[in-house]
């Protein structure tokens, strides 16, 4: 079958007519092992949309014509239930423009990249010790614990505290999360976005909105606590941010409004937790699974730390093969692959075809992260990928797995920070072993609306050399 693409080839300056699911730009990876397929043009339903793949493309989209590509597309499932707002799935304008800056300037004051975010991290660090210690000699599953803590400190920006592991407040969320995450994924949903003449009936992608609507009213709680307890011009954390700026802005005819901040909290919980978690038990499955790894990173953290009660987000510096090992996590962690859908905001071009406004716009950060002639060990997981010759850390320009450009993920140096001193602070205190049991690990992920590892268990000793 043949659509009319609505691409123009910008060279010849005519229309073309491609096949569904056509090669638009293509080219061999220098190994000629691979061809990267640049830009695949498809209908999703009745949307047009195009794949982009490569750093080259993914570039000039992203960063170059940034502004083009900005926008978010707004009549999928995901939108319906996020109500179009937040600040992830907004598409991009006024409101957008306004909450981003906002939370920019809001993480800024609150610490992020000083000490006092070190300390709300390192705090929460504290829990996960405790439940390591209870766990030596024992073999257990971490990624309930480590989704815990990275809901926490996140938590503990947002609302001012922090639950224990096994609140049901917490317990609850995840739940709703959890069966949500599995629904938009799944094809039901992909049955909603196809064929939207079916979203009226009693079909199971209600669940996702009831079970939205459920954590909207959780949150709503939360916000009408804090309206009871703060104290104008007195910020505790994020909410009472929020509320100031509401005061602040009255009836102005701004996007500020409760509704939108209780969206807002829930996007950014959501971007501040799973990422991070599923980032953490990549990391730990590669470590237990190339101790040869493990081990050179405790020797440089013993070094750079000895006589010191705790890490630093400022050690890093010292610390270019762990930094290394870290950025590596991440680069096979993969966890976002497709990013976050963009949409064209007009009439632009790439890679010399006019693409119009309105097409949506899945950017594969996979075929970034692990494209030949970017990488020294594209298709492996090996930290020289971040070392020069002198063995100092660089990081390529290909190493996206935030995004890139204004739509960047806003928790990225929140998540960076995250990463660094829990890794750091575990791997000083303990070895982290694959099981003898266990068999041959398998690095295949599960897919969801993030990637991240098969269950496993990790075993732990106590390090007999750390003296805090």
């Amino acid at each position: 079958m043949e659509i009319q693409a609505g691409l123009t080839d910008s060279g010849r300056g005519t229309s073309s007519c491609v096949p569904e699911g056509a090669l638009i730009a293509r080219r061999v990876s220098p190994s000629g092992r691979e061809t990267y397929i640049e830009l695949t043009y498809l209908y999703l339903g009745s949307k047009p949309w195009v794949v982009l793949n490569g750093f080259e493309v993914l570039k000039e989209a992203l960063v170059t014509k940034a502004m083009d590509f900005a926008g978010r597309p707004q009549d999928l499932m995901v939108n319906h239930i996020t109500k179009g707002s937040g600040v992830i799935l907004s598409d991009y304008g006024s409101s957008w423009k306004e909450h981003r800056r906002f939370a920019l300037m809001t993480l800024r004051n609150f610490g992020l990249g000083k000490q006092s975010m070190e300390e709300r991290i390192l705090g929460e660090v504290s829990h996960v010790i405790a439940q390591l210690e209870k766990r030596v000699g024992s073999p257990f599953d971490p990624q309930t614990m480590f989704h815990n803590a990275a809901s926490n400190i996140i938590c503990i920006v947002l609302f001012g505290s922090r639950y224990d592991y096994d609140d049901e407040f917490l317990k609850l969320f995840i739940h709703l999360y959890t069966e949500n995450a599995k629904i938009v994924n799944g094809p039901w949903a992909m049955i909603y976005d196809t064929f939207p003449v079916l979203r009226s009936l009693p079909l199971p992608f209600k669940k996702a909105f009831t079970n939205a609507s459920k954590a909207r009213e959780m949150f709503a709680q939360l916000v009408n606590e804090h309206k009871k307890t703060r104290v104008p011009g007195e910020p505790r954390d994020f909410i009472d941010c929020y509320l100031d700026e509401l005061d602040k802005r009255g009836n102005d005819g701004s996007s500020f409004s409760e509704a939108q901040l209780i969206l807002y909290v829930l996007d950014l919980h959501f971007a501040g937790t799973d990422t991070t978690s599923n980032t953490l038990l990549t990391a730990f499955l590669y470590l237990m699974t190339h101790p040869e790894v493990q081990a050179r990173c405790q020797t440089e953290i013993d070094e750079v730390l000895e006589g010191k009660d705790h890490a630093s987000y400022e050690d890093r510096h010292n610390m270019p093969y762990t930094l290394a090992v870290i950025h590596e996590v991440q680069r096979v962690a993969n966890t976002v692959p497709l990013g976050v859908f963009h949409c064209t905001t007009k009439d632009t071009t790439l890679m010399g075809y006019s693409i119009p406004k309105g097409t949506c716009v899945i950017p594969n950060l996979t075929s970034v992260l692990k494209e030949e002639g970017q990488w020294k060990f594209s298709h492996e997981f090996n930290p020289d990928n971040f070392l020069n010759e002198q063995g100092q850390f660089e990081k390529p320009e290909a190493f996206m797995p935030f995004s890139a450009g204004p739509r960047v993920c806003l928790g990225e140096g929140l998540a960076r920070m995250e990463l660094f001193l829990i890794m750091v602070t575990l791997l000083r205190r303990f070895q982290f072993v694959w099981p003898n049991d266990a068999g041959d690990p398998d690095y295949t992920p599960v897919y969801g609306v993030t990637l991240t590892p098969k269950p496993y268990r990790m075993h732990i000793r106590c390090r007999e050399t750390v003296s805090l």
